[in-house]
């Protein structure tokens, strides 16, 4: 048997947002937001057509937006690549979701919860090792919390999460290693289908669950994904060569004096690599000499 990858935009909103799915999500939810326990006793699945998606649209995002008992807002977005202002955006849809449930004369007191979801196929918070983030308004200096919090945002950093299936401990991250690994399982691990939920979204995940023109807008929309993480790569490359490279020459003029035409000329030919070992040689030239000998040697 062989699955899809459940993190591609058409795939996610099958398995999780489609009128079939309302207990997927609901245990889903609950699992991340909840620690497993029953707090969403129902939803209503508002954004519920899944739409393979075209090239034409070159969008990675997916909201599933659903209203949760109490009236509470949930906005589940799965996001694959790093797009810059990415943390703006998922504050301002969450601000808007929130304003946008009055109309008219309404008073605040109707004013609902939103909880925002967002899952990041990229790390977001550097000094941060665990895979999920909670985050709601707090007193700067005391760090308690504000006793309107309205609004939560909650972050899962894919790339952080590295448990193997023996050491699953919770059901999220029962949920975070089907998202992850589905992709390259030939079967349904035997723990994770005693949950009924992840065993049916197993079932939804299967190829045999898709046609063929679905398979092929999936495949497309995976090459396209990864056409544009390698354009992102080598602009972040690019930017971090040019960043040395300026850094270096002045180094190199200061240590030196004037660095001649056709020296500056295989200094900038020099890889991101080659470029930090020039700059850890540089304390050690006397002369220019030193630095077209070293050029010599290393240069590839």
């Amino acid at each position: 048997m062989r699955f899809i990858n459940p993190k591609i935009d058409f795939a996610f909103k099958k398995i999780f947002g489609s009128n079939d799915s309302k207990d997927i999500l609901i245990n889903f939810l609950n699992a991340i937001l909840y620690e497993a326990q029953p707090v969403i006793e129902d939803l209503e699945i508002i954004d519920s057509q899944p739409e393979p998606p075209t090239l034409a649209t070159q969008d990675t995002h997916l909201d599933v937006k659903a209203t949760i008992n109490g009236g509470r807002i949930a906005l589940v977005e799965i996001q694959l690549i790093n797009v810059p202002s990415f943390g703006n955006r998922v504050l301002y849809n969450a601000a808007k979701s929130y304003s946008q449930q009055l109309t008219g004369k309404e008073r605040y007191e109707r004013l609902k919860t939103v909880i925002s979801l967002k899952i990041a196929d990229f790390e977001m918070f550097e000094n941060q090792p665990e895979f999920m983030s909670k985050f709601v308004f707090q007193e700067k200096e005391q760090q308690f919390e504000c006793p309107d919090t309205e609004i939560e945002l909650v972050f899962i950093e894919l790339p952080k999460f590295s448990k193997e299936l023996a050491e699953l401990e919770t059901a999220a991250d029962q949920w975070i290693y089907f998202l992850e690994n589905t992709s390259t399982l030939q079967t349904v691990p035997e723990t994770l289908s005693a949950v009924p939920e992840i065993q049916k979204a197993f079932r939804i995940a299967s190829e045999e669950n898709f046609t063929q023109e679905e398979l092929n807008e999936l495949q497309k929309q995976e090459l396209w994904i990864q056409d544009q993480q390698i354009a992102i790569d080598v602009a972040r490359e690019q930017v971090t060569k040019t960043a040395q490279l300026s850094l270096i020459l002045r180094q190199l003029v200061k240590r030196l004096g004037t660095i001649q035409p056709e020296t500056e000329n295989c200094i900038r030919q020099l890889g991101i690599q080659e470029l930090e070992a020039l700059g850890d040689a540089v304390l050690d030239f006397n002369k220019p000499s030193d630095l077209t000998a070293w050029l010599q040697a290393n240069a590839i």
